[in-house]
């Protein structure tokens, strides 16, 4: 089970204790330990993937090659479900844990770091090695743009460093911030495929990415890129991010055709591909659901595609939790009120925290009612760039509300409620589907 630390001293309330049930029985059911063997057989010689097949004995080889945040976590669960059929490979993840037969490579997130460069180029190598008779399983999971760092061109570490603060800081939505990333990368926006060609290549992913966009899920290393150069530019001027010379002068190189671009959808190069999301937000939603109805609470999934300002969702998540006690709309307490999603940042202090802190304080600070409580955690375990997956709060979490807006305008949410009873830290978790926030509201 994945474990909260201090949970004891967290779940000091009936509504804090269900609000961490419900956190912990949804990350628990995106674990890749339990998803593989209920999404991934082996039957004689057939590879069966959802419901696609796959002739084994057609393959000379086969390989798992990726990454991110649960990739090794996942090739083990491959490795357990295929046995001897599997003949080793490359991930990258800042997470490793052993995979017999299999090379995993450490890697850092949320910045690009040197020792994920030089593991993606080992990815890459091994990619190069396979034949057109190698069935290479494509691990991908949340957390790879940055665990897969690739300078293309003239590019350097430096820049994609500089360039990964700048959209992270910028509070651009994900499928914005990876057009950029794709277009700076030899590995992104499917030149992981290129680089595989002509192996047949089986994607499975693990999408913390609203709507489970392929091409968005660590940045597409394996499948058609629909976006270009040119939107990567507009995403630098239209969210105002300031990137080095050199990479504005890359992408416009790339926008005038002096560059390559990412392979397009129809490009031959996908002939042998195929893509299977094993698991995503509404995973752990539906597991989150389960345990609030168990515990004898009426249950809502909000949506598991939330999208926006963490400050502004926290709001609303309040206002629900004070509608929910004055009304018994939109549903009757005691309930357990849930959403997903991907929350952003624009970052204008330099405080310490992450999206769900900051959701979870805007929430706070805007009024949580008695008898209610609000969590929020990033699934992987990593809130931003911090030690946190998230926090807990309720009506005791904030004092003065004016001091609490004080520190989510300096983006300090992490140190506001460092001595509130209130940050969750449960170290990496081996999954990574995306934020889950749970809402709690006893009966009067």
């Amino acid at each position: 089970m994945v474990t909260i630390r201090d949970r004891t001293a967290l779940a000091d309330t009936p509504a804090r204790d269900t609000a961490l049930a419900c956190l912990e029985a949804g990350v628990e059911a995106a674990q890749p330990r339990r998803v593989v063997p209920e999404t991934v057989a082996v039957d004689g010689e057939t590879l069966r993937v959802q419901d696609a097949t796959h002739d084994l004995a057609a393959c000379d080889a086969v390989v798992v090659l990726g990454g991110g945040n649960a990739a090794a976590q996942v090739a083990r669960a491959l490795h357990d479900v295929l046995g001897d059929r599997l003949d080793g490979g490359v991930v990258v993840t800042d997470d490793p844990v052993d995979v017999p037969g299999v090379d995993v490579l450490a890697s850092d997130h949320p910045v690009p770091s040197e020792r994920g460069v030089a593991a993606t180029e080992r990815l890459l190598a091994a990619a190069r090695d396979c034949g057109p008779e190698t069935l290479a399983l494509a691990v991908l999971t949340g957390g790879g743009s940055a665990v897969l760092p690739a300078p293309a061109g003239d590019l350097d570490l430096a820049d994609l460093r500089a360039t990964t603060d700048a959209l992270l800081d910028s509070g651009a939505p994900i499928h914005d911030v990876n057009a950029v990333r794709k277009h700076c990368s030899a590995v992104k926006g499917g030149r992981l495929a290129r680089a595989l060609a002509p192996a047949t290549v089986v994607t499975l992913a693990f999408s913390d990415v609203v709507g489970d966009d392929l091409d968005v899920v660590a940045s597409g290393p394996t499948v058609p890129d629909p976006s270009t150069y040119g939107d990567a530019l507009a995403v630098l001027d239209e969210h105002d991010v300031d990137v080095p010379s050199r990479v504005r002068e890359h992408l416009q190189a790339g926008a005038a055709g002096d560059r390559p671009e990412t392979p397009k959808p129809g490009d031959e190069l996908f002939e042998e591909t195929t893509a299977h999301v094993l698991a995503n937000g509404r995973t752990a939603l539906d597991a989150a659901r389960e345990t609030a109805r168990e515990r004898g609470y009426e249950p809502l999934v909000l949506s598991a595609e939330i999208e926006g300002e963490a400050r502004e969702v926290g709001g609303v998540h309040a206002a629900i939790a004070r509608e929910v006690r004055a009304t018994g709309d939109p549903v009757e307490p005691p309930a357990v009120v849930l959403s997903g999603g991907e929350l952003t940042v624009t970052v204008a202090g330099d405080g310490d925290g992450g999206p769900n802190q900051e959701c979870a304080l805007a929430a706070a600070a805007s009024g949580v009612p008695e008898g209610a409580a609000f969590a929020c955690v990033d699934t992987d375990g990593i809130d931003g760039a911090s030690e946190n997956a998230g926090a807990v709060v309720d009506r005791e979490s904030v004092e003065d509300p004016a001091a609490a807006r004080a520190a989510l305008d300096d983006n300090d949410a992490g140190g506001f409620l460092a001595d509130r009873n209130a940050l969750l830290r449960t170290g990496p978790t081996g999954t990574n589907v995306n934020d889950l926030r749970v809402l709690v509201v006893e009966s009067v």
